[in-house]
């Protein structure tokens, strides 16, 4: 990461602040993070804005021991940059990486300084009596499309940000379900807001099914998770890579998964357990490319890392630390814990950066098949389609129907061959049919 953007200033200029104390939210590519003050003193000046982006130890701010030393910070205190008097259309996510204390110019004490990244505007989203309103891009365009006062609304995210389901929830409507891996459940889209959804007024248009990050007409900035996957995928555009494809049968899987299901375990807990199981008997396919492209690295541990869009765009993978020697049971439950905190922001970088193999799984909207790109730093990704009813032929010559779904692993062909491939994806299948109820030992 080398630049960061500043979500929220949590002190104003003349605030008193404690030592450890959260000064601001900046957000970096991943996450929201608070910056905590190395100093006792006084917020004297804020030189970058919230919404404003700066480079990783540039100062964004000063702060100062005593009072009396406020007025002259603030006459020698950089011009903030003017890019936050507009009607702030969005309070973007955040998440920031560490701050780096920087000197005040021409004042004792250091000045707090973050990276920060992407664009947002204004100090804060939007006013409500008590202060501060901060709300997602998303959630504040469900309010604008559905009506309703954002003001009156409690968050559920971190430091009560606003989400998009809030808002859908103080209308009445389903709440949009967390697209992991692409999402651990079936898909549900958003109700397109037929009955009764606008009570009266002025002709509230209806909160759209699929996702949109604009309007009609609008240009909208990339945000700072989209930009960071942005340069992931063009990164990986250098990357050498092939494709080997599998059908596999489902139906003993699909019938344990309903077997385990009541005890909180998902079907993508299930896979990801799967394919570590495979991982550590083809420790090729878990291998990477270094660096600098000169050596194979072999991992220590087998993380699975999970695919799951964010709701105001890009992706994140938190990942699965060991989970060929986690029970199924525990890493559930990790799971879900990860995929709440990747929503709202607050994984930490070993939690989301640290996978040696990637799963994506679209099957939750019935796709029948998809390619997956695959991350930089890692040898391969599987993509996992959706189970159905398929016509089988036996060897024997008899038909009968059977579940069966389609994955497609791509792989750094210069680390993994097809025999590679070929060999991890047929024992997958084995383990899968054959003998899904291993998974929970």
């Amino acid at each position: 990461m080398t630049e960061g953007k500043v979500v929220e200033w949590l002190k104003k200029p003349g605030d008193r602040v404690a030592r450890g104390e959260s000064v601001l939210v900046v957000e970096s590519d991943k996450a929201d993070m608070d910056v905590e003050s190395f100093q006792e003193g006084f917020l004297a000046a804020v030189i970058v804005g919230a919404g404003g982006t700066a480079p990783v130890g540039e100062t964004i701010g000063l702060i100062v021991e005593t009072e009396a030393e406020i007025a002259e910070a603030q006459a020698k205190a950089p011009q903030a940059p003017a890019a936050a008097a507009a009607p702030a259309p969005a309070a973007a996510p955040a998440a920031a990486p560490t701050p780096t204390p920087a000197p005040a110019p021409a004042v004792a004490a250091p000045a707090v300084a973050a990276p920060a990244p992407v664009p947002v505007a204004v100090s804060a989203p939007a006013s409500s009596a008590s202060g501060r309103v901060v709300a997602s891009p998303r959630a504040k365009k469900l309010a604008a499309q559905l009506g309703v006062d954002l003001g009156a609304l409690r968050g559920s995210g971190p430091h009560g940000r606003i989400q998009a389901d809030d808002v859908l929830t103080a209308k009445g409507q389903p709440n949009t379900v967390p697209w992991v891996a692409e999402g651990p459940g079936p898909a549900v889209a958003v109700a397109a807001g037929g009955n009764g959804a606008g009570s009266g007024g002025n002709g509230t248009s209806p909160a759209p099914a699929g996702n949109a990050f604009g309007r009609p007409g609008e240009t909208v900035p990339f945000n700072t998770l989209q930009n960071a996957v942005n340069r992931n995928m063009v990164a990986s555009l250098a990357v050498p890579t092939f494709r080997v494809g599998y059908t596999i049968t489902t139906t003993k899987l699909d019938a344990f998964y309903r077997q385990v299901k009541s005890k909180g375990v998902t079907m993508t807990a299930l896979l990801a357990k799967a394919v570590a199981v495979t991982l550590a008997r083809h420790p090729q396919v878990n291998a990477a490319t270094s660096a600098d492209g000169s050596a194979m690295v072999y991992p220590a541990a087998i993380n699975v890392a999970v695919a799951v869009a964010m709701e105001d765009g890009g992706l994140i993978t938190p990942v699965l630390a060991s989970a060929d020697k986690t029970d199924i049971y525990a890493l559930a439950r990790h799971w879900t814990d990860l995929v709440a905190r990747a929503r709202s922001k607050q994984l930490q970088p070993d939690e989301y950066s640290t996978g040696t193999f990637t799963l994506s799984n679209l099957g939750m909207f019935g796709v029948d098949r998809f390619d997956a790109i695959l991350p930089p730093g890692t040898g391969a990704i599987l993509a996992v389609a959706g189970s159905r009813p398929t016509v089988v032929a036996g060897k024997d010559g008899s038909m009968r129907v059977a579940n069966q779904m389609q994955v497609n692993l791509t792989c750094d062909h210069r680390v993994i061959y097809g025999a590679d491939a070929a060999a991890f994806l047929k024992d997958l299948a084995q383990l899968i049919e054959t003998n899904p109820e291993s998974l929970a030992l």
